[in-house]
């Protein structure tokens, strides 16, 4: 925590340098939220080391792409990967179009950082996907496929130059969503069936209690089962599923079960059961489940099963990359007539923080605790930053474990 680190308590200020180390990136945050009607904009300052600059210009590019391959797979010039928004800016020297006005993080770091600090700014279109994870499988290398976010800095005579890896600043960023305000109405849903040789019918009637569900919170569903027919009713399933819509070159849809119960209630004809049931969709018991949507995370952390994706009306689908959803599945299992089964649709989020926007949110299997940060690695206080409350972190929390490392330069991979 900040008060165990140090006596001063200040604007947390993230950074990531190249593995030369002549190139640094300063972020406010990570996290930049989709409001629907806009965008956190991406504003943040490049320190360069001017004998490494010499006579060329700075440059800062935001890639948001879709990897629907293994890594292992790019061969013969072909990749399984689709840039869905390229942008790059040139901060230096800087153009009379790029001018922009300094957010006040960025006016303290030019302050802090001196001449040779240059700030840059990106506004993120609404119509992106957030930042998403398909979970790999044991046999999986290299990059995760997903929806990821990527500011790269470097130096070049042109922005076409090749730029070899060391000499440039690669760090993930992510585009999130929150919980909105206001719920949508309670989900209900009732059907009936009616068997051969049986006049009467069986009706099914399940609800949950609200709308809008936070990560790690149990869901309870109401299930109400009157039994007209002359069928029995042998097992109760309840299931919680995720739908992944992959909208690529054409829409699929993949369905993962993330939670069930299943219950040996039995409805015998003529008779009634009301029964509350009570499940929670966690990724800890679907680690395993190849596939499954995940929250977009940075390589050393822990993340929950992917958030609903909730898109703005008018929104052009195939920019979307994937979209997922939830729904819970009541099935009663008939004997000799069949299953009877509805649907409840529902929204998985993380409400907003109270404090910031940009602050992380908690995995699903701890977000009713408080995480424990662990991500202060230095403070770059000195006797010439007296007044100012700026606490700079490394982008790279692997640093404290030393895991993820490059062999030849001694720096965490990201």
């Amino acid at each position: 925590m900040l008060k165990e680190m140090g006596d001063k308590v200040g604007t947390r200020v993230f950074k990531k340098s190249s593995p030369n180390s002549k190139l640094t990136v300063y972020l406010g945050k990570r996290d930049f939220v989709d409001h629907l009607d806009h965008v956190d904009p991406v504003d943040g300052v490049v320190l360069v080391d001017p004998e490494y600059l010499k006579d060329r210009k700075v440059f800062v590019t935001l890639t948001c792409a879709f990897r629907y391959g293994r890594e292992d797979l790019d061969v013969l010039g072909l990749s399984f990967r689709k840039d869905l928004y390229i942008n790059t800016i040139q901060v230096f020297p800087l153009l009379e179009d790029g001018k922009k006005p300094l957010s006040r993080l960025q006016e303290r770091l030019l302050k802090k950082l001196g001449q040779h600090a240059y700030p840059f700014n990106f506004t993120i279109p609404q119509n992106l996907p957030c930042s998403v994870t398909l979970q790999p499988g044991p046999e999986d290398t290299g990059k995760a496929c997903g929806v990821d976010y990527e500011l790269r800095a470097f130096c070049a005579k042109t922005v076409e130059e090749k730029i070899h890896q060391r000499n440039s600043v690669h760090l993930v960023i992510r585009k999130v969503q929150y919980a909105p305000k206001k719920p949508g109405p309670q989900p209900m849903v009732e059907t009936s069936r009616c068997f051969l040789m049986s006049d009467r019918a069986l009706h099914l009637e399940a609800s949950l209690d609200k709308e809008l569900y936070y990560h790690g919170e149990p869901i309870s569903v109401n299930v109400h089962v009157t039994n007209n027919s002359t069928k029995t009713v042998k097992k109760i399933k309840i299931s919680v599923r995720q739908y992944a819509d992959i909208c690529l070159f054409s829409t699929a849809q993949y369905m993962c079960p993330v939670a069930l119960v299943e219950a040996d209630d039995v409805v015998s004809p003529s008779s009634t059961l009301c029964q509350v049931y009570t499940l929670t969709p966690t990724l800890d018991p679907n680690r395993e489940r190849r596939g499954l949507a995940l929250d977009g995370k940075l390589k050393h952390e822990d993340t929950n099963l992917a958030s609903s994706t909730i898109v703005k009306e008018g929104c052009n689908k195939e920019m979307m990359g994937i979209l997922v959803s939830y729904r819970v599945k009541v099935k009663l299992v008939v004997s000799r007539g069949g299953d009877v089964a509805v649907e409840l649709p529902f929204v998985l989020m993380h409400p907003k923080p109270a404090d910031s926007p940009s602050s992380q949110p908690p995995s699903d299997a701890s977000a009713a605790v408080t995480p424990v940060d662990t991500n202060l690695i230095d403070f770059d206080m000195n006797s010439s930053s007296q007044g100012d409350d700026l606490v700079f972190e490394d982008f790279a929390r692997l640093r404290l474990t030393g895991l993820a490392c490059d062999k030849d330069e001694g720096v965490p991979l990201f």
